[in-house]
């Protein structure tokens, strides 16, 4: 009894957690488009890359960890996702792309797979 109650509050924990990473990425998807309509080097675009990189280096660190339950070469596929993520904000940052769009779908991609 007791460990079917622990099985039912884990799945409930690993989808509230699922549940927030999806409403981050929307809240980026979100920033990322407003800054897209405003153009790289604004107020909303530095504000959509920090937000994003913040929120990409909170993954990175979380997917690092040995307990993490995801699959190991999953890990490392997003590890390198969340570090490519984070090198485009640094480019748009810069004035180097204006790859909005880019940024916007592989968050996308993420987000829909969290559902």
């Amino acid at each position: 009894m007791y460990h079917q109650r622990y099985v039912e509050m884990a799945s409930d924990s690993s989808h509230s957690a699922r549940t927030r990473e999806k409403e981050a990425l929307e809240k980026a998807i979100q920033k990322l488009a407003a800054a897209k309509s405003s153009g790289p080097l604004t107020p909303a675009s530095f504000e959509a890359t920090d937000y994003l990189r913040r929120l990409w280096s909170i993954f990175i660190s979380d997917l690092c960890n040995e307990e993490n339950g995801l699959p190991a070469e999953l890990r490392a596929s997003l590890i390198s996702i969340g570090f490519w993520v984070r090198r485009e904000a640094d480019a748009i940052d810069r004035g180097a792309s204006t790859n909005f769009d880019g940024l916007i779908d592989i968050n996308r991609i993420i987000a829909d797979g969290l559902a």
